[in-house]
């Protein structure tokens, strides 16, 4: 990747409630004010997952109040997707509506492929654990799209 940081990123996952908000966090954690950044998903039914919230605490990210929106709903209150210089879909059906909703802008949509960790785990600390593993999985890509952290 080529390690320069875009003015404007949009991370997309199936509901918002997992990939994308951590993403969101971590781009933000990471980069600071450097880049302007929002997450969306295709759809709006869920809220903040708490074990995203758990395991990006552990790094320093604060999620609690996140609140998660759609690519719809973006476009409602006025966050034009034209307006992002890049998007990134952290799912496969994330990929398909951001290339949809671009396919009359000239976009980059990037697909980065992150583990759901939903529904992985028979108890607390396994939950955790692949909460962890999709979280380091998107610390890794975002890490080698745009380079060592500024801001910790």
């Amino acid at each position: 990747m080529d390690g320069k940081l875009p003015q404007s990123v949009l991370f997309c996952c199936d509901h918002n409630a997992v990939r994308s908000p951590m993403a969101e966090g971590m781009m933000k954690k990471f980069y600071g004010h450097a880049c302007y950044v929002q997450s969306a998903g295709v759809h709006n039914d869920l809220e903040i997952d708490g074990f995203s919230i758990a395991v990006c605490h552990e790094i320093g990210v604060e999620l609690s109040r996140h609140r998660s929106r759609s690519f719809e709903e973006m476009q409602q209150w006025g966050d034009d997707l034209s307006g992002f210089d890049l998007v990134v879909a952290l799912s496969p059906a994330s990929q398909r509506q951001a290339l949809e909703f671009t396919r009359f802008f000239h976009l980059d949509v990037e697909y980065w492929p992150v583990m759901d960790p939903t529904g992985i785990g028979e108890n607390r600390e396994t939950k955790l654990n692949a909460y962890r593993q999709a979280r380091d999985q998107i610390r890794k890509r975002m890490i080698e799209r745009f380079g060592p952290p500024t801001v910790e």
